[in-house]
């Protein structure tokens, strides 16, 4: 039986968030001279390699005649490995990662944090667990294997009267099963990190470098898209490890005081924003390359060249943004282990706090690179646009609706619709026929302006009666813009929105955002095109109405990430639930 660390070396499906196989890759051989063991973070079992990996050409040939399938589905190794365990007699937990809803009796309901009983992994999507007396099917994605297996199911040492912890079970000269469960997590920290470095030294060694020399065969821009910055993220993962390897206890790993390591780099792991933000861009670079034969051949001689196992491109490349994800994972399980009088628990406890805003950063700048491409097909739709695009100042829409804007000196009141964006505000003119049809009017530059609340009565400077009004004063030309709002909460929403715009712009300047003029060019020729082809020049009413009701999002508080990527909550299994009701026949999945 694996020791307890091993636990967590299972495939995405399986755990979301482990550095080891990723959904529908293949991860047992065909006709090959490399063995692939079950492994993590894509490190090798030297021993597996059966014998020397000849040339490239021979490699071609070998490839062409196994009739492998790039990418295709397979595996099912890490499965018969559970399968044993529990045919053995082993007891197998596994930790829900989301809550599972469910009306089928036949499946096994429960909430994050719950503690499953696998008593069955044979089918890949779902597993049949116990819970107490319940007992069901549930899905595998849902669940990752807990780290220490052989922590007792009341999760924490026994306690005893008076409310201390009874450390009378102990595990080796003077350590507790507390410290055994520390010394585990610490253990995979460790582990899973120098695996880490091997994988991505084999993607620097193994496909980027062999990729430079084939200058007829990729430019500097097409590998600047596939592989990102990954060779920064390599750089940094070296730093990171040695610096916990000198904070690691070999003797009394429970001991280690790895905290400060993750708190030093907290500010370098944001690069991997960079490379999440990329990584659809080099999904859709490798599916396009991998459709002509030559590339196929060519990345997996590059992986037999360097050994390494057999999962195609798109899965190493995948690893990076899991990682990220990983790592409050990783930092929970160790403060969960970690007491409060350990000289560690403070750092532990602010590392995991810190990783958890590193992960919202990423997940926070992603949201934002697609916002833009709805921002330009926004202003596609505009009529009589003038002047520079939104772009090249803005990329996110704050707060929008209708303000009746009083000019001055004339105090002619005009309804107008007003969009908020970061470091503008737009102002549009409705169709008098088609209300969702916009004419562009102007714009406001938000940097040289303040927010003066106006009280009900008369305006002063405008000489007339006002209510619910405010206005934007210009402080270097003076310049005064009155705007009045239909009701008092209205008047108060748009009060808040423009302190959420100043906070916006600070946040951007303080983290570095900002986005790459290939990227906003990129966003308007995607918006141009889908135009000439034929769609409307109106704005559609679902969109519209997304536009009216948007709000400055607030990030989410807790943990797991499910926004980044391909690492959302997983999809549940489509359920003729419904449709089996309205037939009166019985619930069957």
């Amino acid at each position: 039986i694996p020791s307890p660390v091993a636990f967590d070396m299972l495939p995405l499906k399986l755990h979301p968030f482990s550095q080891s196989t990723p959904t529908g890759l293949d991860c047992v051989g065909c006709k090959r001279r490399i063995s692939a063991p079950v492994i993590t973070d894509g490190a090798l079992d030297k021993t597996a390699l059966t014998d020397d990996v000849g040339s490239e050409e021979d490699l071609y040939e070998d490839f062409r005649s196994s009739n492998h399938r790039y990418g295709h589905p397979g595996g099912g190794g890490e499965q018969l490995a559970i399968n044993e365990l529990i045919s053995d007699g082993s007891v197998v937990y596994a930790e829900a990662l989301w809550d599972h809803v469910t009306m089928d009796d036949q499946e096994l309901g429960f909430k994050a944090g719950d503690v499953i009983e696998v008593m069955d992994a044979t089918n890949k999507e779902w597993w049949w667990g116990r819970i107490l007396d319940s007992e069901g099917w549930f899905p595998a994605s849902f669940v990752r294997l807990r780290v220490n297996q052989d922590e007792p199911m009341e999760d924490y040492p026994l306690k005893v009267e008076g409310g201390k912890e009874d450390d009378s079970r102990r595990f080796g000269m003077g350590q507790t099963s507390k410290d055994q469960m520390r010394t585990n997590v610490i253990n995979e920290i460790i582990s899973t990190e120098r695996d880490y470095i091997k994988h991505l030294k084999d993607i620097c060694e193994g496909y980027i470098k062999q990729c430079r020399k084939r200058a007829d065969m990729f430019t500097e821009d097409q590998l600047k898209t596939i592989f990102g910055n990954i060779e920064d993220i390599y750089r940094c993962q070296k730093k990171f490890v040695k610096a916990l390897e000198k904070k690691f206890n070999k003797d009394h790993p429970h001991l280690s005081e790895v905290g400060s390591c993750f708190l030093e780099y907290q500010t370098e792991f944001q690069i991997y924003s960079e490379y999440c933000n990329n990584h659809p861009n080099a999904c859709l670079e490798l599916s396009r390359l991998t459709k002509v034969n030559k590339y196929v051949y060519f990345f997996e001689a590059c992986r037999l060249l360097q050994k390494m196992i057999d999962i195609s491109l798109d899965g190493f490349l995948l690893t990076p943004v899991q990682k990220i994800c990983k790592y409050p994972l990783q930092l929970a399980e160790l403060l969960k282990y970690t007491n409060p009088q350990h000289r560690d628990f403070k750092d532990v406890e602010a590392a995991l706090n810190a990783m958890k805003n590193v992960a919202r950063l990423i997940n926070e700048r992603k949201r934002r690179l697609e916002n833009i491409d709805k921002i330009a097909q926004w202003q596609s739709s505009i009529e009589d646009w003038e002047g520079e695009d939104v772009l090249v100042r803005s990329s996110e829409l704050i707060y929008s609706g209708e303000l009746a804007k009083i000019s001055y000196p004339q105090a002619k009141s005009q309804q107008r619709m007003f969009f908020l964006f970061d470091h503008q505000l737009v102002c549009c003119k409705k169709d008098l026929l088609r209300r969702d049809i916009l004419y562009y009017k102007s714009r406001i530059n938000m940097d040289d302006m303040e927010i003066l609340d106006v009280e009900d009565g008369k305006d002063k400077d405008f000489n007339i009666s006002v209510k619910n009004a405010f206005k934007l004063h210009c402080r270097d030309t003076e310049e005064v813009h009155l705007f009045c709002a239909k009701k008092p909460e209205q008047k108060q929403r748009w009060l808040k929105a423009f302190e959420n715009e100043r906070r916006q712009v600070q946040l951007d300047q303080e983290t570095g955002f900002s986005i790459t003029e290939v990227q906003k060019k990129q966003a308007m020729l995607n918006a141009s095109k889908q135009h000439h082809a034929g769609k409307p020049k109106a704005v559609t009413r679902p969109y519209y109405d997304f536009l009216m009701r948007q709000k400055h999002p607030t990030l989410p508080t807790t943990l797991p990430q499910q926004q980044v990527f391909m690492l959302a909550e997983p999809k549940r299994k489509p359920s003729n639930f419904w449709q089996n009701i309205s037939r009166l026949t019985p619930f069957r999945k």
